[in-house]
């Protein structure tokens, strides 16, 4: 009986070649089989089309049994935080989409407390994710950190609003912000660009400080840093949304039909939704990293700087502390000033000709 020679191990790689080259393939592999996850928050006033511009730019349906409410149950509506999350699949790879609503924003009449709620879900984000990253099982932690937050700019005024400063500058040291400019198709072209124009300007003004798109780098291709370069170019984009399926030229489009023409979603010509969608896509990851690189260390620095004391709402509370000061101020002049009233009246009563006083209350 003959002996079963040992299989003899071939090289599959060329001779003089290590085959590190190879490593970014196994990284490819396992993020696919991993999946990923990712957070974006929008918020602005309703009405502004959040829910069909969220339902365009992935080809799904969010919110199924959404109920709009009433004039006057959004008199005294607090801002609520709806968070919806979608498994999806594209050619194998896997997305874990969590989109963070929040209707009631700017609903109120008085608005002042409006993106508390907001801000506390921000910051509850980043205590779970520092106390699951602190806990003994690590291996597998749950990203729901809001990486991106689209902020909808209504495109009926002239620019940004106070309370879209006051947000803005709320969270901007807390999430990337992507402005974007509502309902576009109600704007002509000259329009579109002074409104961009006049936002930009108000955000430096203000120093608000928003999501740059990084640089391309010098080794990429030329269509590449063209694209980065139009997409920078775009910012705050002006969109359009529709999940409805029109006939336009002879072929189905998704637009919206008017009695002059259709205004098409992904014509780069009538909007930018696809300069956003691109935007959000190809820069996914740098979203990601900004997150964790800037916004979390921020955050996680913080806590430890405190000892890791949880100081609740501090930011938020300032403003209210001082209101309250401002009042009992208010309220101790108008004490001192009915004293001193009191006083002068009974000085002027001690001079009179003995005659009956009255009593000073």
């Amino acid at each position: 009986m003959s002996k079963q020679q040992p299989a003899q191990f071939i090289n599959p790689e060329t001779p003089g070649y290590v085959g590190f080259a190879n490593l970014p393939n196994q990284v490819h592999r396992k993020s696919v089989k991993k999946g990923f996850e990712f957070t974006l928050m929008v918020v602005g006033e309703s009405g502004l089309g959040k829910s069909t511009l969220i339902n365009s730019l992935f080809l799904t349906d969010l919110y199924p049994e959404r109920i709009i409410p009433g004039a006057a149950e959004k008199i005294e509506r607090t801002v609520q935080i709806e968070a919806s999350t979608v498994e999806i699949e594209e050619r194998g790879v896997k997305l874990r989409l969590t989109v963070v609503d929040t209707p009631g924003y700017g609903d109120a009449i008085n608005c002042r407390d409006c993106f508390r709620t907001i801000i506390s879900y921000i910051d509850e984000q980043f205590e779970r994710y520092l106390h699951d990253e602190s806990g003994l099982n690590r291996r597998h932690i749950v990203d729901n950190r809001v990486h991106c937050c689209f902020y909808f700019i209504s495109p009926f005024g002239h620019g940004l609003k106070p309370l879209d400063v006051a947000f803005m500058k709320a969270i901007h040291n807390k999430v990337n912000i992507v402005p974007v400019i509502a309902k576009a198709d109600t704007l002509t072209l000259k329009e579109r660009e002074r409104l961009k124009k006049r936002i930009l300007d108000e955000i430096e003004e203000h120093s608000i400080k928003i999501y740059h798109l990084p640089d391309a780098e010098s080794d990429e291709d030329e269509d590449f840093k063209e694209q980065t370069r139009l997409l920078k170019a775009s910012i705050p984009f002006s969109v359009v949304g529709s999940n409805q399926l029109i006939e336009a030229k002879g072929k189905k489009v998704r637009g919206r039909l008017y009695p002059w023409g259709v205004v098409e979603v992904e014509n780069p010509e009538h909007n930018d939704f696809l300069k956003l969608r691109t935007m959000l896509i190809t820069h996914m990851q740098d979203l990601q990293e900004v997150t964790q690189d800037l916004h979390y260390e921020n955050f996680r620095s913080e806590r430890l700087k405190r000892g890791g004391r949880k100081v609740e709402n501090e930011d938020v509370n300032k403003d209210q502390i001082l209101l309250e000061k401002e009042a009992e101020l208010r309220r101790m002049q108008e004490m001192i000033a009915r004293m001193q009233a009191q006083m002068q009246l009974q000085m002027q009563g001690g001079d009179g000709d003995g005659s009956v006083h009255g009593h000073h209350v």
